[in-house]
């Protein structure tokens, strides 16, 4: 069953700009899903889009739909979407870096007409996150980039959100840090539940983990497929994993290799 489904939306920023053109994806309730692409090519925008923040950056929704548990929400704002079970880890972590990782905590959590208690959650999230367990006195601005990571994802979890929305966790980190938070939020996956839309650059790292994976480049979907399938095609391989062909600059008058879907 889909959970979250995109349908053709576009995105224009100034009433100018068009970031993404036409992208449809699905996230199946309980799935893991990778958004691939480089730099610019339209993956926060599209996250920005689902969770409704795109306005503070002058951004919209110019066509298409957006729909969560089967219900259209573009016509709901951030706080609301939150309230449904969706919940945005932006990139650059954005914690409060003058409270401690309680306080930290304790400003996500509901309150009225949550499901499970304050003392419950924080349990939890310290169980997935031990260092932050550590560091509870000390103030979230002198965290490691990593526990800082860690923290922003325990953060999103005192919401009990249905889907969780990660931009770029691993910007930033050491590779053994990399693995390590990523096979966290895979456990948190499978544990509970709750699915995953996972943005990321480093293609190899989130489709060691994703079930399903989408492509996207200049604001389109360009591929999509299970994540094996998509860490086997070789155009994937060459530009996004490292692998795939090589070629011989120096015996090459003129080179310009196109991935085969622009063609």
């Amino acid at each position: 069953m889909s959970l979250l489904a995109l349908e053709n939306v576009e995105v224009i920023y100034d009433k100018v700009f068009l970031a993404i053109k036409g992208v449809s994806l699905d996230v199946e309730e309980g799935s893991m899903v990778a958004l691939l692409g480089a730099n610019g090519a339209g993956k926060s925008t599209t996250l920005k889009a689902i969770s409704g923040l795109l306005a503070p950056e002058r951004g919209a929704v110019t066509r298409g739909d957006i729909r969560f548990s089967g219900q259209s929400i573009l016509a709901y704002n951030p706080p609301h979407r939150v309230r449904m079970g969706l919940v945005h880890v932006l990139e650059g972590r954005h914690i409060f870096e003058h409270m401690t990782p309680d306080d930290n905590l304790l400003a996500a959590y509901p309150g009225r007409g949550a499901k499970t208690s304050f003392a419950d959650l924080r349990e939890q999230a310290y169980t997935y996150f031990p260092r932050l367990g550590e560091r509870l006195k000390s103030k979230a601005g002198y965290l490691s980039g990593g526990e800082q990571q860690m923290l922003a994802i325990a953060r999103a979890l005192m919401t009990e959100p249905r889907l969780i929305m990660l931009d770029e966790p691993s910007l930033g980190l050491a590779p053994i840090l990399v693995k390590e938070i990523f096979a966290i939020i895979r456990e948190i996956n499978q544990k509970h539940g709750v699915s995953v839309l996972l943005v990321e650059q480093n293609a190899t790292a989130a489709l060691a983990v994703a079930d399903h994976a989408y492509l996207i480049e200049n604001g389109h979907v360009v591929m999509s497929g299970t994540a094996e399938a998509i860490k086997q095609n070789p155009d994937v391989q060459e530009f996004y994993l490292g692998g795939g062909e090589r070629v011989d600059y120096h015996n090459v008058k003129h080179y310009r290799r196109r991935k085969r879907w622009l063609a």
